[in-house]
């Protein structure tokens, strides 16, 4: 149903067009020294899929293609252009489970909601509209680049379904197939459907990239299996190659150490360690000399617990972009991400100081770097200097927040007002190769009430089937050998001169599924 017409998807390229946002706050990016750079009443000229010029307040704007008439001329004035977002580690597809894990451990999320378990209980179907609808709520929230881990590859079906529902959303994706040993569909089987798909899609020069993504780097590194797929992505020149990284008690040790001695780290593809949760100070090393990136999931390493302090104390925030993961235990906007990213770094070195019995005198992070690791350095993980920036000559990927809305109201500057007060409610424009993904505050895309209408039919299957799935019994020891430990529960209940059943009662509550 969804593997149609793929060719003929791909090629479909940016809506020959020109459009002026005029009159604008900018948060444009300068090359020559390289910083941010915002205009005061600017303009950003757009022709078909590319910036065309960033203009200062007064400056005279060339016409376009030589017809004026041509150019849309949006009125910005009050409100802020900013560069999309950019969310270098994302699984689109599981939309449907949106709610369902919101009290969910990284150990049950593997033997409950994971890859290996998911693939037995969903459809191509869902995983089409789970990840359409994914993509969707993304650029609603102003994420018009990302990294998808795209580990539904389950069949030549699902596989598939993935794809188009990529190449339908409009957003830019640079869709990593996933190489993975699941049941009856092996990872040789994975890598004729790979070639399959790159049979249909000859060119990259479209909005969805094909990519790769495998973790079992580890598991035998120099077995035949990670042989095949290094040769793959060395065959095909991949966009980028990417590898969960967890280390320490989760195992999962795809490390840029052990990348290095297999030599896939300097080499000609990007590589994205996904978290780097146990990273090592030779790993940080690597990432410098080798110029590759982490993409830290702040939320989602918050809330699973599979933490991520070495980004903090290794100094690779240089090194580093930000990503989303699991979006459906949790926000699925970027603003979010550099906003917590940013409050825990300040935490953490602050508290540093504090240990010392001293007092931190200056902030130790701002607000310019955390917007810059959302926006810029997602480009640089993927080694695309016209992604995430705006620039003469980048792509046509922007955002227009409503700088009269409530929760910006009052603003100065630009930057804090993004990363530290706005909501996807206040995104008034996303454009996307310079095409409307969003506009006036709605989605564009004229078929969206027949996807919501999808997504609840699916995710309510999927839920039921979740709900009669036992809960896996986690005793002993993880997969990885580490042994299982409780972690101290919180108690937020008052219980003084309460009954006896009151006072057991600690808030956690039941889950309201």
């Amino acid at each position: 149903m969804h593997s149609s017409a793929i060719l003929s998807t791909f090629v479909a390229a940016a809506q020959a067009s020109s459009v002026l946002l005029s009159g604008g706050t900018v948060i444009a990016f300068d090359q020559a020294s390289q910083s941010l750079n915002v205009i005061r009443n600017g303009s950003v000229l757009i022709e078909e899929d590319r910036i065309a010029g960033v203009y200062e307040s007064g400056a005279a704007v060339p016409s376009s293609g030589g017809d004026n008439n041509a150019t849309e001329v949006v009125d910005c004035t009050g409100k802020i252009i900013s560069p999309g977002f950019v969310d270098t580690h994302r699984h689109g597809w599981q939309t449907g489970f949106k709610t369902i894990a919101s009290n969910t451990s990284l150990a049950e999320y593997f033997n409950r909601f994971g890859e290996f378990v998911a693939g037995d209980h969903l459809t191509a179907d869902d995983v089409y509209i789970g990840q359409l609808a994914g993509l969707y709520e993304a650029l609603n929230a102003g994420t018009t680049t990302s990294l998808d881990h795209a580990h539904h590859t389950w069949s030549n079906a699902t596989s598939r379904a993935g794809l188009q529902a990529s190449l339908d959303s409009g957003a830019r994706v640079f869709w990593a197939y996933a190489f993975h040993n699941v049941t009856g569909f092996s990872v040789p089987d994975q890598i004729a459907d790979f070639r399959g798909l790159l049979n249909d899609v000859p060119t990259r020069d479209t909005l969805v990239t094909p990519a790769m993504a495998y973790d079992s780097f580890y598991a035998n590194p120099h077995g035949q299996e990670t042989r095949d797929v290094m040769a793959l992505a060395r065959e095909f020149n991949i966009s980028a190659v990417t590898a969960h990284y967890l280390g320490g008690p989760w195992s999962t040790n795809n490390s840029p150490e052990l990348l290095h001695d297999l030599g896939f780290l300097n080499d000609t593809i990007p590589v994205v360690f996904s978290h780097g949760s146990f990273m090592t100070e030779r790993d940080a090393e690597l990432l410098h000399s080798c110029n590759q990136y982490v993409s830290n999931t702040p939320e989602s390493e918050m809330h699973y617990g599979h933490t991520h302090e070495p980004s903090i104390r290794y100094g690779v925030q240089d090194q580093m972009a930000l990503g989303v993961d699991t979006f459906f235990t949790y926000s699925t906007d970027m603003a979010t991400q550099a906003r917590i990213w940013l409050q825990h770094a300040r935490y953490a070195l602050y508290l540093d100081v504090l240990q010392q019995g001293a007092i931190p005198p200056n902030d130790p992070m701002s607000v310019n770097q955390a917007f810059l690791m959302a926006t810029r350095a997602g480009g640089q993980a993927l080694r695309r200097d016209d992604i995430g920036v705006i620039a003469a000559g980048a792509v046509a990927d922007v955002l227009v927040y409503d700088g009269r809305a409530p929760s910006l109201l009052g603003w100065v500057d630009p930057v804090a007002a993004l990363v530290l007060h706005a909501n996807p409610g206040d995104l008034e424009h996303v454009l996307v190769g310079g095409k409307f993904a969003k506009r006036d505050g709605k989605l564009t895309a004229p078929n969206y009430p027949k996807v919501q209408d999808r997504l609840l039919e699916s995710a309510a299957r999927i839920q039921q089937t979740w709900r009669d799935l036992p809960v896996p019994a986690m005793d002993g020891k993880f997969m990885s050998g580490a042994p299982y430990v409780r972690a101290e529960q919180v108690n937020v209940m008052k219980h003084s001169g309460q009954s006896a059943v009151a006072a057991a009662n600690d808030g956690y509550g039941h889950k309201f599924d």
